[in-house]
């Protein structure tokens, strides 16, 4: 009997989350926030502005973006204080939130700072200036050096973190920005061929990247990109080397959709047809991290489902 209630518990609670994708993802935002910090040397600032112009033009072309992109002299952190109130200000629980850091950071052995021009910002500080905004799906990707150092501090239920590097003593500037904004440009990086790119699926392509760089340079690796998306624990390498319900939230976030799927969001009579199909793939995702927890039969009845409706709305979107 108790069996069956935690079934019939979970069954509703899965089908509450639905329908609660089905209130708000039509009308949900994303608000997109990047800066480039300060980069000390040309080279450095050169690079650290293009990829948050790559990134400026990638967010813009989304449906229902907002999008704030700091460069230069505007990258403060008196500027991106204001920035992120005006996003706390502006952003709804049923939003998502894209929190971006290009540039150097530094790692005390205590502390991680994020180099800005003027005073920098701590993880602490970047962390409550995130915990104000109502986005209960968050995403931090710090592409900086010594990131990985960030992670305990970033790290919340609903948040998800990438960081450049497996620690805080990985010091050396990375190439990991340079990959995470080929990842968003790249159709390849769309493994499951829904034309969108989710976090994780991102997170994979710029990881290898990164890797293939030092190899093809026969340079030993000096950063090691990982993420965390529970909110608590140590932060991972791979999906490969996640367990429970690490990667679940990466693996449902949309950071970019492409093709098909950016043409039907900009088409308002294929709106909502799109939104449906993004909250059934969702619904998908998250069976399969509850299968552990369900009866083979009543997993099978559910997945069946929701892959018969997604096909159904597909068929609507391909007329």
């Amino acid at each position: 009997m108790r069996a069956r209630c935690s079934r019939f518990v979970l069954r509703c609670s899965l089908l509450a989350a639905a329908c609660g994708l089905v209130c708000v993802s039509a009308r949900a935002a994303t608000f997109y926030v990047t800066v480039a910090g300060l980069g000390g040397e040309p080279d450095y600032e050169q690079r650290f502005t293009a990829n948050a112009t790559d990134l400026d033009k990638i967010f813009k072309t989304a449906t229902g973006a907002h999008v704030y992109t700091l460069t230069g002299k505007q990258s403060t952190k008196a500027k991106l204080t204001e920035v992120m109130a005006e996003v706390a200000r502006d952003a709804k629980p049923e939003d998502d939130f894209v929190l971006t850091l290009i540039g150097h950071g530094t790692f005390d052995g205590v502390e991680y700072k994020f180099n800005l021009v003027g005073p920098d910002v701590s993880a602490a500080e970047l962390a409550a200036l995130c915990d104000k905004v109502s986005a209960k799906r968050q995403l931090i990707v710090d592409t900086t050096s010594a990131s990985g150092g960030a992670v305990p501090v970033l790290e919340r239920p609903g948040r998800a973190v990438i960081v450049a590097t497996k620690s805080g003593t990985e010091k050396n500037a990375t190439v990991f920005a340079r990959y995470w904004v080929e990842a968003l440009q790249d159709p390849l990086a769309d493994t499951d061929k829904s034309d969108s790119i989710s976090a994780m699926e991102a997170f994979a392509y710029a990881d290898r990247k990164t890797a293939e760089f030092y190899t093809s340079q026969k340079r030993l690796a000096t950063e090691h990109p990982e993420f965390e998306d529970t909110g608590k624990g140590d932060a991972v390498r791979s999906l490969a080397a996640a367990t429970g319900r690490e990667g679940a939230l990466m693996s449902t976030f949309t950071v970019v959709r492409i093709g098909a799927a950016q043409a039907s969001m900009n088409d308002p009579a294929k709106r909502d047809l799109m939104a449906k199909k993004e909250e059934l793939e969702q619904k998908v995702d998250e069976l399969k991290y509850e299968k552990a927890a369900m009866e083979p039969g009543e997993y099978k009845k559910e997945l069946t489902a929701a892959l018969l409706e997604l096909a159904k709305v597909q068929e609507a979107l391909d007329k």
